[in-house]
């Protein structure tokens, strides 16, 4: 969301688009399934220049925070079994719990807004939580589509406004001490170009899948992925799943840049590369897409009615999410500390997760 806003705000500003076609990407890319911030850069770019433009706002976006993940996958690898950083990692499990509860939260107070919303919203997490799994989800989100259109068609539904998060710009020199960390931390040219195709085309297929199914928050993705990634593929361990999921929060780009710490422990650079593809070029190659029928999705009754139904769904895959994740925390005293402390910090004080995430291995650091 801070994203969302950093591109209204410069857009605005310079007089590059009109408000209204501003909110017509927003809108898309609430519609869609795909990362959304990232989506709505694209349908910007799209709207300036094109098809070149949708792919240079894309890689702007992207790219930073890409290589900022490899670096640190490249260090956590190397040197992530030194007790010193795994007292500094099992800060960050708690951290993301409180995270993912506090996304549910807001996310909650919006999309539940009567009885049928919070049966689907339970009904939601029971079945992730029970049964779990990658055809769950699509199920999930197709029979909360449906029932939505059901429930809420013939009503009149008045028209959401996008939301308007608070403006945070990353400052320069973080960009500039991650290019100074990979400079150092790069393992030898063999151990990044590790070439193994069938591999690196699994990944990509893998990825790719999921990111067709993702509607709304990317924390809605943490079970299905844990599952696929860890359980059926075991391109990762539990652990190293959970220390991916801080990694991407501690960067400035969306949480699921993560795919690129999975595709690397799997496949080297090229499997980072290819997981980070699967991940966001479906959804962006829908959203060019989705441009050229705006109106009619922008006036239609069904889709409305269908996303008054998912939406409450995500919400309860949250709250599974935090289940999930919450099931690997150490158990020690500290760590209820940090979960409350993260948690009054995101929903009281509005603090950046951003910020969250290395004080929260700082507390860690300190207590366990």
């Amino acid at each position: 969301m801070p994203l969302i806003a950093v591109i209204q705000n410069y857009v605005k500003k310079n007089n590059l688009l009109k408000e209204q076609e501003i909110l017509d990407a927003i809108f898309l890319a609430s519609v869609l399934p795909g990362p959304m911030a990232f989506n709505v850069v694209v349908g910007v770019g799209y709207r300036l220049r094109g098809i070149k433009g949708a792919l240079v706002c894309g890689l702007g976006a992207l790219l930073p925070t890409f290589m900022l993940v490899l670096g640190l996958s490249i260090a956590y690898f190397r040197w992530g079994q030194i007790p010193v950083i795994d007292r500094l990692f099992m800060g960050f499990t708690p951290a993301m719990v409180a995270i993912v509860v506090s996304a549910a939260w807001s996310m909650g107070r919006k999309a539940i807004a009567g009885v049928p919303q919070l049966i689907i919203s339970v009904a939601a997490c029971a079945v992730l939580v029970g049964i779990g799994g990658f055809y769950s989800t699509i199920g999930i989100v197709l029979g909360s589509g449906l029932v939505g259109w059901l429930l809420f068609r013939d009503r009149r539904i008045i028209p959401r406004k996008p939301p308007k998060p608070q403006l945070t710009v990353q400052s320069p020199p973080e960009r500039q001490s991650s290019t100074r960390f990979l400079s150092v931390s790069m393992l030898p040219i063999m151990g990044l170009l590790t070439v193994q195709p069938a591999l690196v085309l699994k990944l990509f297929t893998t990825f790719a899948t999921l990111s067709l199914t993702l509607f709304g928050s990317g924390y809605v993705f943490i079970p299905i992925i844990q599952d696929l990634v860890v359980n059926s593929h075991s391109w990762v361990t539990n652990k190293e799943f959970i220390d991916g999921l801080a990694i991407s929060q501690i960067t400035p780009g969306p949480i699921l840049i993560t795919s690129a710490f999975i595709g690397y422990k799997a496949a080297g650079f090229l499997g980072a590369l290819s997981a980070t593809v699967g991940m966001f070029l479906p959804p962006a190659l829908l959203m060019l897409v989705g441009t050229y029928f705006l109106d009619s999705l922008k006036n239609s009754t069904g889709i409305k009615a269908a996303l008054e139904g998912v939406r409450p769904a995500v919400v309860g895959m949250l709250i599974a999410a935090a289940f999930v994740v919450s099931q690997t925390i150490p158990p020690y005293w500290a760590s209820a500390i940090i979960f409350t402390a993260a948690l009054v910090a995101i929903i009281r004080f509005r603090v950046e997760v951003a910020l969250i995430i290395p004080l929260a291995g700082l507390v860690g650091l300190a207590l366990y």
